[in-house]
């Protein structure tokens, strides 16, 4: 397999492959931008420590150094940090005459040109593996006419120049270019480059290679832990093997590439990474010659070199490994808690990045394939090598999609066939794709009908709580559904009861009707519907029983088959709501009885006038009107009267509740208020009482009330009149009407303290004076403002242009719809001279 990217503009190219090579592309770019950041980050830790080992400074006064030198030599902080991790000076600058400039035309390939001679090893393209990105060459001097200082030895210019090359590199296969381009001359003289970083079990991993072919990676990709291979020896032992014999080295080493006479000499060198050799460095050589001593001392420095990019990518591909082994032994972890199916896939990657195939890591133990493998025994199988029918199925497809996107996939029903041990295995499946990390969980569920239908009729069972029955006469055997072991409370290593035993366990009051119901059934075969009683050890059960009988050709029942059903939540329900209604009726009937007594009590204590009252020169209209609802009465109340010394009293009051208490205290304030009145106390000192005895009743029930007390002079027009907490009296004079200005006055009952004060009214002919309780205005969910506007809108229509008429007209306009409270209503009216009746 090779890297080569695929062309759209070829037309011979599959679609499918054109896309599934963009994807590819894309991954490869994202993980050589994470990798190329991951590095960066890695190099400049190192060299921070190794500023801070040095100096003993501070890890932020070690990033300014470097930050300073960085700026002072015109260098990127990374290659600054190159420079301090391999100890290179940097390299001088030379005199194009001593350097040498490259003939017209030529150009540099990516990464410089090597600094040991003149270049005889170009980066290669086309099948082997896509050029890196380019970048200046990092020998292209910034001063050519710099003097070359003599103090630096070439092997020192070398690496300086090599480890600025290195400083930009996006993942281990650029390594290896760059690498090769440096090596590639004197005194190494390099032909092809190989990288291998270990792995967690010992073996090793091609991560980066340059000028071996395709063919050679991919066959040389994964090298297990076998003796013999020179690059693992390394590893074991932390030290160099020059291979510089090569009839010598056939015998004791496997070699790379066919034939192994195509490389003559070869070095590995070990990569150390934080005191531990995690990779090994190869050089092949087509030269037919030991290793010059420059090209021995100068190696091991490059290795050494190395060790800071592997680190990035060597170790953290070991750590990845060993986070995606815990990662998959939480995921079992998970899954064992699991009643269905689920599998954790880990994507299988070809050495050019793309999915090959999926490995099963985890599976919950109610995950079952067609092979009927259960639980963890679909861990380490590979899906394309259990179940080929699947590559490049639509659900192969969506995987590939859900690891790219992250996009989680779910499908509809659909059918599946594999060929097991000669038989073909028919299943209907729906699954759900989602992903976890860099891999894929998957879980799904069998559709199978027959197993589909059991399912349902056992979640049916469930939910309705019965179970079915088949009893055979005929061949004597007896079926039972789970469900009705539970529901008769019989112990099933017992088995099913016959039919005749059933009535055994009834309630002895119980037994006739259904003795009676089931030898109709077995007799005549009438089918059979009856609720019965049982008694187990949670209680009484109710339960009820519907059975059929299948007769034979000469109508003899053979067999009877029908279900049993739990009524017992069902019939308790039903108690309780009787039990509830018989309690509701009782308490209405008590409310009836109490309203009646109210009611009449109410009558006997405030009749109401069936015509206008005439007192002193003014007409009196009194209306009063229950609420609509039939269990209250109210506590609202009026008295008008004339008074030993021709003046008239007036009072309008509202008791706090309704029912009996709410008419006794009604009654209390009414004929207390008119007595106090009658021996001569003023309006505020009859309230001071009233206030006192509602805060001292002697029956132990408190209450408190609203009220308008008032005194009209006919000699003066004038009326004098005090409130406790009650709405004011509404004035409707010449087609105007104004609510009075209240003096002080407290709710009674509320407190032992309170302050009353009086105010006057002076009454002109013509004038209607509406006293009321606030039944009148209240209305639910409404501001008590808009019903005061409402009721003097209503009394200038109906009052404000007449002087006689009723106060039905301004009830019917006020009290539309259904009415919430008791309303009491008394209209003050002085007529105009000569209008009043005698």
């Amino acid at each position: 397999m090779t890297t080569e990217s695929v062309r759209d503009e070829d037309p011979a190219t599959p679609p499918a492959v054109v896309a599934l090579g963009k994807v590819v592309a894309k991954l490869r770019a994202d993980n050589e931008r994470l990798e190329r950041q991951a590095s960066t980050t890695a190099v400049l830790e190192r060299a921070k420590g190794v500023l801070m080992a040095r100096s003993g400074c501070s890890a932020p006064a070690a990033y300014e150094e470097l930050t300073r030198r960085a700026a002072a030599g015109s260098r990127t902080l990374t290659e600054e940090c190159w420079i301090v991790l391999g100890e290179i000076h940097q390299r001088p600058t030379m005199p194009a005459a001593r350097e040498g400039q490259r003939p017209p035309g030529t150009t540099d390939a990516p990464g410089g040109g090597s600094v040991f001679g003149s270049a005889r090893h170009t980066r290669r393209t086309g099948t082997d593996t896509p050029n890196p990105p380019s970048q200046p060459s990092p020998l292209t001097p910034s001063n050519p006419t710099a003097p070359l200082n003599p103090s630096n030895p070439p092997e020192t210019v070398a690496l300086g120049a090599l480890g600025e090359a290195l400083a930009g590199v996006t993942g281990p296969h650029d390594l290896a270019w760059r690498l090769l381009d440096h090596l590639a001359a004197a005194p190494v003289q390099a032909d092809a480059v190989m990288l291998y970083t270990r792995t967690g079990d010992s073996a090793l991993e091609l991560s980066g290679h340059a000028g071996v072919g395709a063919t050679v990676a991919v066959q040389w990709r994964h090298v297990p832990p076998v003796a013999g291979v020179a690059a693992l020896d390394v590893i074991r032992r932390g030290e160099p093997v020059w291979l510089e014999d090569i009839q010598h080295d056939i015998e004791n080493y496997h070699l790379i590439g066919e034939p192994a006479s195509r490389w003559p000499t070869r070095a590995w060198l070990p990569v150390v990474t934080g005191g531990t050799v995690t990779a090994a460095l190869g050089v092949l050589r087509t030269t037919d010659a030991p290793f010059e001593p420059a090209a021995r001392e100068l190696l091991p420095q490059v290795a050494r070199l190395c060790a800071g990019n592997l680190s990035v990518t060597g170790a953290s591909r070991a750590r990845t490994a060993d986070r995606a082994d815990r990662t998959a032994q939480r995921v079992q972890a998970v899954f064992d808690a699991l009643p269905g199916a689920a599998v954790l896939l880990t994507p299988l990657r070809s050495a050019a990045g793309q999915v090959e195939d999926f490995r099963v890591d985890a599976a919950a133990p109610g995950s079952v394939d067609v092979a009927g493998r259960h639980g963890r025994q679909l861990v380490g199988a590979r899906v394309l090598e259990c179940y080929p029918t699947m590559a490049g199925s639509p659900v192969w497809n969506s995987y590939l999609e859900t690891l790219r996107t992250g996009v989680a996939f779910e499908s509809g029903s659909f059918p599946y066939q594999e060929v097991t041990a000669g038989v073909r295995q028919h299943s209907t499946y729906k699954l759900r794709a989602a992903k976890l990390d860099d891999r894929l969980v998957i879980t799904w569920a069998c559709e199978d009908e027959a197993d589909r239908q059991r399912q349902l009729l056992a979640d049916l069972q469930r939910v309705g709580n019965l179970g079915w029955a088949d009893w055979n006469l005929a061949a004597d055997t007896i079926a039972w559904s789970p469900q009705v072991y539970d529901i008769l409370d019989r112990d099933r290593s017992l088995g099913p009861m016959p039919l005749e035993e059933l009535p055994s366990r009834l309630l002895p009051e119980d037994l006739p009707a259904f003795a009676r119901e089931l030898r109709e059934l077995l007799g005549r075969g009438t089918p059979l519907d009856h609720p019965f009683r049982i008694r187990t050890a949670a209680g009484v059960r109710h339960l009820r029983m519907v059975a059929e009988a299948v007769p034979d050709a000469d109508g003899a029942p053979v067999e009877v088959h029908g279900f049993v059903q739990d009524l017992t939540a069902r019939r308790r329900a039903e108690l309780a709501l009787s039990e509830s209604q018989q309690a509701v009726q009782a308490q209405r009937n008590v409310l009836e009885a109490e309203r009646t007594v109210a009611a009449r009590l109410q009558h006997a204590l405030l009749p109401l006038p069936g015509q206008s009252l005439n007192l002193a020169d003014l007409r009196v209209d009194v209306a009063y009107l229950p609420s609509h609802d039939d269990l209250n009465v109210g506590g609202d109340w009026y008295s008008a009267l004339e008074m030993p010394d021709g003046s008239v009293l007036f009072a309008v009051g509202d008791v706090a509740g309704h029912g009996i208490d709410a008419v006794a205290t009604m009654a209390q304030l009414r004929f207390t208020a008119k007595g106090m009145v009658f021996t001569g106390s003023s309006l505020t000192g009859a309230l001071h009482r009233l206030n006192t005895l509602l805060l001292h009743a002697h029956d132990g029930h408190h209450s408190t009330a609203t009220m308008v007390l008032g005194r009209y002079d006919p000699a003066r027009r004038c009326l004098t009149w005090a409130q406790a907490g009650h709405p004011p009296p509404l004035l409707v004079r010449q087609g105007k009407t104004e609510f009075l200005a209240p003096p002080e006055g407290m709710l009674l009952g509320a407190t032992p303290q309170p302050h009353y004060g009086e105010a006057e009214c002076r009454i002109e002919p013509g004038d209607h004076l509406l006293l009321y309780t606030d039944g009148l205005i209240e209305r639910p969910r409404e501001h008590l403002d808009e019903g005061f506007d409402r009721f003097a809108e209503a009394a200038r229509r109906e009052l404000g242009e007449t002087d006689t008429g009723s106060l039905q007209p301004l009830l019917d306009r006020l009290l539309s719809g259904r009415q919430r409270d008791d309303v009491c209503l008394l209209d003050v009216h002085l007529p105009l001279e000569g209008g009043g009746r005698s």
